[in-house]
C-alpha cells in the first residue's frame, strides 16, 4: 500500500467507533459486527489497486502491458478524476452497508 497512513488513520477511527458503539449499546456482538464491517470497508476502499483498475473496463481480464505500465508511470500525482461507475457501486454497496448496520446497531 502505497499510503500506511491513511490505514492507520482509518484503523484508529474505526477504534473510536468500536469504543462508542460498545459504551452506547453494552453489547459485544454489535461490537463485532461493527468491527467486521468497519474493516471490509476500509479494504474495500484503500486496498484495491487503484492502477490495474483505472484502464479501461475492457482490458481488466489481461496482464498490465508496457504500455500500460509506461502510461501509469507518466501520470503523477494525485488525480480528481472519478470513475462514475466506480462512484455507483461504491455508494450502492457502502449505503446499503451503512443502513443495514444502522438498523443493527439502534435496535
Amino acid at each position: 500500500m502505497a499510503n500506511d497512513a491513511a490505514l492507520r488513520t482509518s484503523l484508529v477511527w474505526l477504534a473510536v467507533v468500536m469504543v462508542v458503539v460498545g459504551i452506547w449499546t453494552l453489547s459485544f456482538k454489535k461490537v463485532i459486527v461493527t468491527y467486521v464491517l468497519g474493516v471490509l470497508g476500509i479494504a474495500g476502499v484503500l486496498l484495491p489497486d487503484r492502477d490495474y483498475f483505472d484502464r479501461d473496463y475492457s482490458r481488466w481480464f489481461s496482464l498490465v502491458s508496457e504500455q500500460d505500465k509506461l502510461a501509469l508511470a507518466l501520470r503523477s500525482g494525485f488525480r480528481l478524476w472519478i470513475s462514475p461507475l466506480r462512484l455507483v457501486v461504491y455508494t450502492a454497496v457502502y449505503g446499503y452497508a451503512l443502513y443495514r448496520w444502522w438498523l443493527f446497531i439502534s435496535e
